[in-house]
């Protein structure tokens, strides 16, 4: 009789020990491998956006450029508008990659204090882009931007803060190959674009167009400031 019981007994616990998990919420191996996939998606959504905005910040130093380099053309060709865009856009993914190569040398020995480096770089660029955005010269008859050697200092002297900003990569969460890749290409569209509206409209706004650049430079260093700040 009391063997009866006890293996009564002994079933009704095995009975309710599930249940009994599923009630105070344990977490299951599948949940937590579900969580952590999701997690991981999250991350990388959010680096996508974050690589996006600084592309887009990037590339409006180039647009302003390629904005003067269509107003001084007086015929303007296809040929002209895909040089022009892929010097720009070579020079502004290539700069990133060598500033990121630079900063992952480094990154261990400052992982403690990555959020404020990438702040204050992106912030300075982004004060340094304003700043510039006011002393935009206007376009001159001997500006010629078909010449190899002009377009070569240009794509230097537009792609110089993706280098900055090529070293703040290496200390946050995104891969430095889809990086370079988006930036380039952004940057490539922008630039194609920005010569046809500088041939439509000439060069009146592209001093605004790289003080919004430098505001959403800004505004993304702050942020990553507040993420690790308030997490």
């Amino acid at each position: 009789m009391n063997l009866t019981h006890s293996t009564t007994f002994l079933r009704k616990e095995n009975e309710i020990e599930p249940s009994r998990g599923k009630i105070t919420g344990i977490p299951t191996k599948d949940g937590i491998i579900k969580d952590k996939q999701q997690q991981k998606k999250r991350k990388a959504v959010m680096g996508l956006i974050t690589i996006i905005i600084i592309s887009v910040g990037l590339a409006m130093d180039a647009f302003a450029v390629s904005i003067v380099s269509g107003s001084v053309y007086k015929q303007l060709k296809i040929k002209h508008i895909f040089r022009i865009a892929l010097f720009f856009g070579s020079f502004q993914a290539f700069m990133p990659l060598l500033g990121s190569l630079a900063g992952m040398s480094v990154k261990q020995h400052l992982a403690n204090y990555d959020h404020w480096i990438a702040f204050g770089l992106l912030s300075s660029v982004g004060v340094k882009m304003i700043y510039e955005s006011f002393k935009i010269a206007p376009a001159k008859q001997n500006f010629n931007p078909s010449n190899i050697f002009i377009l070569l200092i240009l794509s230097v002297a537009t792609s110089i803060d993706a280098l900055v900003v090529g070293i703040t990569l290496s200390f946050l969460e995104v891969s430095i190959a889809i990086a370079v890749v988006i930036i380039g290409l952004v940057t490539f569209t922008l630039s194609y674009l920005g010569v046809f509206i500088g041939k439509k409209v000439g060069h009146f706004f592209e001093s605004k167009i790289e003080a919004a650049g430098g505001l959403i430079l800004i505004i993304l260093s702050v942020k990553i400031l507040l993420e690790h700040l308030l997490l």
